[in-house]
Order: C-alpha cells, then sequence, then structure tokens
C-alpha cells in the first residue's frame, strides 16, 4: 500500500523502517477498502508514521489521553501544523482521530474510561432475554437498551448496584425528560422501558422488590393524538425540492420517495439491501421487523427510476450490500437516525415545522393521502404493515370528508 501512495525512495524507506510499520500498512488497507482517496490515504498514514513511536500500542491498551499527548509532543506535527493552511486546532483534531480509529482498529483502546457504573452486563442479559425469550423485535430491543443507558448515565455517584437504586431516582429520570421538552407519549413509553427492566430485574433478585410498582408515567388514553403530516402538495414539493444532480440529493430523494409512496418506517428503509430490489420482477421486498416477515411491493416507475438513478450516479462502488450509504468515505450503511435526520433537514428548508418532524410524518402523509383517495382502512393497514386495524383507526380523525357525511346525518329520528 504504501509504494502506492509514495514513489520517492527515501520516503519510502522512512514508511517501510518506522515503527509498527506492519500495523500502519495493514490499517492503511483497511482505510483503501472503505473508499478514501488517495490524498487522504497520505494524509492519514503520515499522522500514523508521525505518532507511531509515542502512542505505546505495544505496551498494552492505550487510552484517548495517551493519544492527544502523543499527538501534541511530536515536533514534526507541530511543524507540520505551522505551514500548513489549515487551522491548528482542526489539524490536531483530524490527527487523534485517525490515531483513534488505528489504535481502535488494532483492538488496543480503552473506549470506556474509568467513571460511572453503566451496568453493561445486566442492560446485556436484559437483552438476550428480550430476543430470546420475548421474541421482541431488534428495533424494540435497541430503543428499550438505548433508554436503559440513557437512564444509568444519569446517575448520581454511589448508585453503583442495581439494589442503590430507587424510586425517586427513576422519577427524576422522567421528569428531567419532559422538562427537556419529550411529549407525555414519549414519557410513557420511557417509563415502560423501565419498567419492563426492572421487573426482569426484580425475577433475578438484582433488585428491589416493588420498585416496578411505583415506576409513575402520564396517562395517556387510546388514540387521543391526531396523526400530524405534511400536505400531499408538500410532499410533492419535497419530493421536487431534491431533484437536483448532487450525490447527496440523488440519495435523499430515492430515499424519500420510498419513505412518502410506500409509507415506509425509517428503519425499514435503512434495512433494504440490493437484493431487495427486484428488477425482473419489478418487485421490492420490505423486511418488517415487528410482523417479522418480508412484504413485497409493486415497484412503481418512479421509485424504480430514482433508486436507478442512485444506483448509476450517487451510490459509492464498494463490498456492503446495503442499499443506501454515506456518500463519503469510510463508506457505511445509513442508519435509521440518519434517514429521520435527512428527512426533518429536507423538511425544514421548505419551511414546515411539524410534530415529529422527521421521517415518521411522511407515513402519516402517505396514510392520509390514501384515506383521501378512497381507500379502506383495511387497505391501508395492509400497506403500511400494521399489526393490528387499531393502529389504523387513528387515521379516521384526519378522514375530514367522512367526518362531515357523520355530521350531516339526521339523528332526530332516533330521540
Amino acid at each position: 500500500m504504501i509504494e502506492v501512495l509514495f514513489k520517492r525512495t527515501t520516503v519510502l524507506k522512512r514508511y517501510r523502517e518506522g515503527p509498527h510499520a506492519l500495523e500502519r500498512e495493514a490499517y492503511l488497507q483497511h482505510c483503501a477498502a472503505q473508499g478514501y482517496s488517495h490524498s487522504m490515504l497520505r494524509k492519514i498514514a503520515w499522522v500514523l508514521l508521525s505518532v507511531a513511536s509515542r502512542v505505546g500500542i505495544g505496551d498494552g491498551v492505550v487510552t484517548i489521553q495517551d493519544i492527544e499527548l502523543a499527538v501534541d509532543g511530536r515536533k514534526q506535527f507541530k511543524r507540520q501544523i505551522t505551514n500548513s493552511t489549515q487551522s491548528a486546532s482542526s489539524t490536531r483534531e483530524l490527527a487523534i482521530h485517525f490515531v483513534t480509529l488505528w489504535v481502535r482498529w488494532l483492538g488496543k483502546l480503552q473506549d470506556i474510561p474509568p467513571g460511572p457504573v453503566t451496568f453493561a452486563e445486566q442492560v446485556n442479559a436484559f437483552s438476550k432475554y428480550m430476543r430470546e425469550e420475548r421474541g421482541l423485535s431488534p428495533v424494540t430491543i435497541f430503543t428499550r437498551c438505548e433508554r436503559l443507558n440513557w437512564f444509568f448515565s444519569s446517575l448520581p455517584r454511589g448508585r453503583d448496584t442495581l439494589h442503590a437504586i430507587t424510586p425517586l431516582d427513576i422519577d427524576a429520570f422522567i421528569e428531567s425528560k419532559g422538562k427537556d421538552g419529550w411529549t407525555r407519549a414519549s414519557m410513557s413509553a420511557l417509563a415502560s422501558s423501565l419498567r419492563s427492566f426492572f421487573k426482569f430485574a426484580e425475577a433475578r433478585g438484582w433488585c428491589c422488590c416493588g420498585i416496578t410498582a411505583v415506576i409513575q408515567s402520564p396517562r395517556i388514553y387510546m388514540r387521543e393524538r391526531v396523526p400530524q403530516g405534511p400536505g400531499w402538495e408538500d410532499v410533492q414539493r419535497l419530493l421536487v425540492s431534491t431533484s437536483g444532480d448532487g450525490s447527496t440529493d440523488i440519495r435523499d430523494h430515492a430515499i424519500l420517495t420510498l419513505l412518502a409512496l410506500y409509507g415506509l418506517r425509517r428503519g425499514e428503509v435503512a434495512a433494504l439491501q440490493l437484493n431487495d430490489v427486484d428488477w425482473q420482477a419489478e418487485l421490492i421486498h420490505v423486511t418488517r421487523p415487528k410482523q417479522r416477515v418480508s412484504q413485497r411491493y409493486p415497484l412503481l416507475p418512479v421509485v424504480g427510476e430514482a433508486i436507478l438513478r442512485y444506483l448509476r450516479y450517487a451510490r459509492p462502488c464498494c463490498s456492503h450490500r446495503a442499499l443506501f450509504l454515506t456518500i463519503h468515505a469510510p463508506f457505511r450503511a445509513l442508519s435509521a437516525g440518519s434517514i429521520t435526520a435527512l428527512a426533518r433537514l429536507h423538511l425544514s428548508r421548505l419551511g414546515l415545522t411539524l410534530s415529529p418532524g422527521g421521517a415518521h410524518c411522511l407515513r402519516h402523509a402517505c396514510a392520509s393521502h390514501l384515506l383521501a383517495s378512497g381507500f379502506s382502512l383495511k387497505q391501508i393497514g395492509d400497506h403500511l404493515g400494521h399489526r393490528s386495524a387499531n393502529s389504523t383507526l387513528s387515521y379516521t380523525k384526519v378522514d375530514m370528508k367522512g367526518l362531515r357525511q357523520v355530521a350531516e346525518i339526521d339523528m332526530g329520528a332516533l330521540l
């Protein structure tokens, strides 16, 4: 790999004979496979050579503080910063970033410094229980574990065991989320996740009995919320706004088209693989994590054209099988959170302020459009992949045409 990046004999000799040459060479090959450009690979090679003798990867685990000291103490690195047009702070951050990635790739990085207890063992056991015994979807498992980690990281000092956690700690955490702007529905879901974990912990004797019963959550009434989504005219404006020729616009247009026309969840779009698009049969296969089944949709021409344009002109050439990837190296599959972020960004650019304002509001827009077009609730529920017909009933609140017809019925004869 070094021979590809550098040609001068003296330079090649310096890189070959420098400390930890094999480790640096192997990592550069890994970066090349991730799609880094030639110029960026040269920068990475220079940074690694500059600090390889000081970072101490042969002495055991390396901390972030060790990496910062190695970068700050290298005279050659300081001289490069002085001669560079880039600011010293950003160059230093870039060096620390790549050295950290290198040390982590070697398995030498101490990622979690000594600090608050994380209860990782208990969370992992709970995750295994939800997966193997409860059969919950990966999305539900991830969400509950994420909420638990938030809770444990908020605990005051001295809560080093589950027995030491009190109901006041749980109430304070839920209350803090309310002050941060969480809705009652979100806080209720948070309380439900905590209640589920502590019920699991009680059964194993990890915590005080009875703590589950006192976890309070806001009262939620069935179908109290009205699904909020942009009007269909705004959806059309959204799709037009991403019809540019830039790589990001081409990718985002394909994603937004899937969200709006099929009403897919963000995680379902993130999980799409290249082989999920059957071009010969003109079908697209969507994995429904809640139902644990794959649902087939006809590949609409506008959707097929958007995906094909993305594959031809915007998707990086790499070994990843995920359909939607990052535009810049290191190439990796887009996460569900990234899809929410890009949807929120494009909606805000149009001046649309919705709650929630991410990918899920396009699912509501799809359902409302189908209802206005005359489709039955059963058809809409099947299209959206609802497990229960009750999930679709919320959309009757936005069926203004049907509500007006009900209001016009003469009930006088029944009184």
